[in-house]
C-alpha cells in the first residue's frame, strides 16, 4: 500500500524528512487509481536492488507483505495472463452475488482457494475466480508451480523479523492510528474519495480507509471508525506472525518492538553474513 501516493499518513510512509536523510525508493510512486501486483512490485524492487548495487550501497527491503517478499524472492507461479473480458465478467458477477454468495460459489466450485482465503477479501476472492474461469485451475494449483527464475539464485538474503509480544503491538497499533487521525487521516480519506475511485481498486482497502470512509459518510463515530481499524490492523499482523512463523527462514528474530538499541546486534550480523558470503 506503500506505494501509493495519496496514502502516504495511512500507510505509515517515511516522513518527508526520512525520505531526505536516507535514499529510499517505490515510496508513493504510483497514484492509487493503479492496482500495483505483486508481479509488477518484484519488477520494480528488482531494478533499485540492481541500482543500489550499482551504487555501492546496500540494498534495505521494509514491510510486512509476505506475498509480495515471496514473490521477489522465489518468483511468481506461471499463470497465463488473464483476458480483460474474464475480468469484467468476475467483476460483475462479483456486484450480483455480493461477498458472501460470490464466496460460497467459490468454495464449491474451487474449494482449495476459497480454504486458503479470507472470506471479506474481496480482490484475492476475485483472483481466485477469474484465474479458475480463465485457465480451469485452481490459484493455488498455480502456486504451486515452479518459477522459471527466482531472485534466490543470484541474491543472498539476511531476514530480520520483528515478531514483538502480541499485547504490546495492540498497544503500538492503537497509538499509531490516533497519531494517524492527528496527522490527517480524516482529511487524507476525503481527498481519496474525490477521486471517485471504483471501490475494488488495493488503496480503497487500505487499513483505515472503509472505516473513515463509513464515519465521513455519517454511518459511524470517529471513535469507531478508529476501534474498527485497529481490529483490522491488529487481525492483519497475525497473519503476518502466521506467515512469518511458517514461510519464511529467519536469520536474527527481534523479540521486542524494534528500536534503535536494536540496531547494533541487527548491524554486525548483517556485516559477518556480507563478509562469509562467496565472491
Amino acid at each position: 500500500m506503500q506505494v501509493y501516493r495519496e496514502l502516504r499518513i495511512l500507510t505509515a510512509r517515511p516522513t518527508p524528512e526520512e525520505e531526505v536523510s536516507v535514499p529510499h525508493r517505490l515510496y508513493g510512486v504510483l497514484p492509487a487509481a493503479e492496482a500495483c501486483s505483486a508481479a509488477r512490485w518484484r519488477n520494480l524492487a528488482l531494478t533499485e536492488i540492481a541500482e543500489a548495487h550499482r551504487s555501492g550501497r546496500l540494498p534495505i527491503l521494509t514491510g510486512g507483505t509476505g506475498l509480495y517478499l515471496a514473490a521477489l524472492r522465489r518468483g511468481l507461479s506461471p499463470i497465463p495472463d488473464i483476458p480483460e473480458r474474464v475480468r469484467k465478467e468476475t467483476r460483475e458477477r462479483f456486484a450480483t452475488l455480493g461477498n458472501a454468495a460470490f464466496y460460497a460459489e467459490l468454495s464449491s466450485r474451487d474449494p482449495l482457494s476459497a480454504a486458503r482465503l479470507n472470506p471479506g477479501d474481496t480482490q484475492r476472492l476475485m483472483r481466485a475466480a477469474e484465474v479458475l474461469a480463465a485457465t480451469g485451475r485452481s490459484l493455488f494449483a498455480w502456486h504451486s508451480e515452479p518459477s522459471a527464475e527466482t531472485a534466490e539464485q543470484r541474491l543472498a538474503f539476511y531476514t530480520v523479523a520483528s515478531m514483538p509480544e502480541r499485547m504490546l503491538l495492540r498497544k503500538r497499533i492503537e497509538a499509531r492510528f490516533t497519531k494517524m487521525l492527528a496527522a490527517g487521516a480524516v482529511e487524507e480519506v476525503c481527498a481519496l474519495l474525490a477521486l471517485k475511485l471504483p471501490p475494488d481498486v488495493p488503496a480503497m482497502k487500505a487499513h483505515g480507509v472503509p472505516e473513515l470512509t463509513r464515519y465521513l459518510a455519517g454511518e459511524i463515530s470517529l471513535d469507531e471508525a478508529a476501534r474498527l481499524a485497529v481490529v483490522v490492523t491488529g487481525q492483519y499482523a497475525k497473519r503476518q506472525f502466521t506467515w512469518l512463523r511458517h514461510q519464511v527462514q529467519k536469520d536474527y528474530i527481534l523479540e521486542e518492538q524494534y528500536n534503535g538499541s536494536s540496531t547494533p546486534a541487527i548491524l554486525n550480523n548483517i556485516r559477518h553474513f556480507l563478509l562469509t558470503l562467496p565472491d
